[in-house]
């Protein structure tokens, strides 16, 4: 039985939770401000309880051959629950992980330490920032999971910010982001505009009932220079405890109807979420 109590502690965006997993021996969820940010199993960094990060570790395993290494940068970083199932499913990565909040860096640092080798360096520095100095074609895979709180920040959802994204990115490298949003969609369907004006390739994630505009919910966006397998990407996260469906084509084309790309100057944050859309327990 998991014995370990509660840390709370005030960090730069709030107050940051780390609470055992009673089922689950060494295994922490992380809140901030009650929302959850991330689920870390110590023992286990394969295991990802949260569904979001599932989506995202699908198109981590389709982005390369099965083990092969892979250089990637996290945009955002919470607990690191990304950078431990790269680290363990794909030994030899090269990952770097990008976070604005230092004090929260810091109680991860404390009590979900990295283990030693895993090829992980953590910045404590502003997403947007880090990747307008990073070098050109750097990177194979990039993960957007930036959250102010509950949303994400505006100067991360603009046509300049994805131009640098492909930049930074492989020929072949894909982009997944964390986003979140309910009906009617308008910050949702604009992202997907905003980087189909950069990527040639795009492809949504989310739950049926998320697409259908029954609840706020989180989608995946994934986005590349070169075609996605979908039908890869379809057939794992059907197969999820929460099945998702994967948008591609004209049916992401139908979604995002006549939205518009965003600028830096018009850029605004995702939409604040309904209470209780992100509860746990």
């Amino acid at each position: 039985m998991n014995e370990h109590i509660p840390v709370i502690r005030q960090v730069d965006q709030g107050t940051a939770r780390l609470m055992p997993d009673v089922d689950r021996e060494r295994a922490w969820i992380l809140t901030v401000d009650d929302a959850p940010q991330s689920y870390v199993d110590l023992d286990d960094p394969a295991y990802l309880e949260f569904e979001y990060a599932r989506r995202l570790a699908h198109v981590v395993d389709g982005a390369a051959e099965e083990g092969e290494p892979l250089d990637v940068l996290h945009l955002g970083g919470g607990g690191l629950s990304l950078p431990r199932y790269v680290a363990v499913t794909r030994p030899g990565s090269r990952q770097d992980v990008v976070e604005a909040d230092r004090g929260l860096l810091d109680l991860v640092a404390e009590h979900l330490p990295l283990p030693a080798g895993s090829g992980v360096a953590v910045h404590g520095a502003d997403a947007r920032g880090w990747l307008e100095a990073a070098p050109g074609a750097s990177a194979d895979l990039i993960v957007g999971d930036v959250f102010g709180g509950s949303r994400v920040p505006a100067h991360l959802t603009s046509v300049e910010y994805a131009r640098e994204v492909r930049r930074v990115l492989r020929p072949g490298g894909v982009y997944a982001a964390n986003l979140a949003d309910g009906a009617p969609f308008a910050f949702l369907r604009s992202q997907v505009a905003t980087f189909a004006a950069v990527f040639p390739e795009l492809a949504l994630v989310a739950e049926p009932a998320v697409l259908r505009g029954r609840r706020f919910g989180n989608a995946v966006l994934v986005a590349s220079g070169r075609e996605i397998d979908t039908a890869h990407l379809a057939r794992r996260v059907a197969a999820d405890a929460f099945p998702a469906r994967v948008e591609h084509g004209a049916t992401l084309d139908r979604f995002t109807g006549d939205a518009e790309p965003v600028r830096d100057a018009g850029a605004v944050p995702s939409p604040v979420p309904p209470d209780g859309a992100f509860g746990i327990g």
